[in-house]
């Protein structure tokens, strides 16, 4: 199947499609005599999962660690498990810096009046922050 027929199939850019092949992701295909490549429908698949482990917020080293496994002839379940295990405690994480953001922001905001912009001076700049 050529690049711009697999590209559509799997909802992505051929730019896209060449970039994962030079990454690794996918296998170079078999080139047809006029020199366009010829991707085997196995292609399909294994974009659809790269497409899925990219929303679980895997990046594209991580994902090409899972797909080495997976080509090694062993089920890479265990090491996405872990790879995901990660994934949620650094996203718990990052939520509460957020959580811990927003309400200094709030407090700020809350601070915010018009009597505190009138007392700003030159040299404080803005004394809401």
């Amino acid at each position: 199947m050529r690049i711009g027929v697999l590209a559509d199939t799997a909802r992505i850019r051929p730019s896209t499609l060449r970039y994962y092949e030079q990454r690794g992701l996918i296998q170079p295909p078999a080139r047809t005599p006029a020199g366009y490549r010829n991707y085997p429908p196995t292609a399909v698949p294994r974009l659809e999962f790269i497409a899925r482990a990219r929303t679980a917020g895997l990046s594209l080293s991580e994902i090409a660690a899972v797909l080495a496994i997976r080509d090694s002839g062993t089920a890479p379940c265990v090491h996405v498990r872990d790879l995901l295990d990660r994934k949620l405690a650094d996203l718990e994480q990052h939520i509460d810096e957020l959580q811990t953001l927003q309400a200094g922001i709030r407090t700020l905001r809350a601070n915010a009046t018009e009597s505190a912009a009138q007392a700003c001076t030159a040299e404080s700049i803005c004394n809401m922050l």
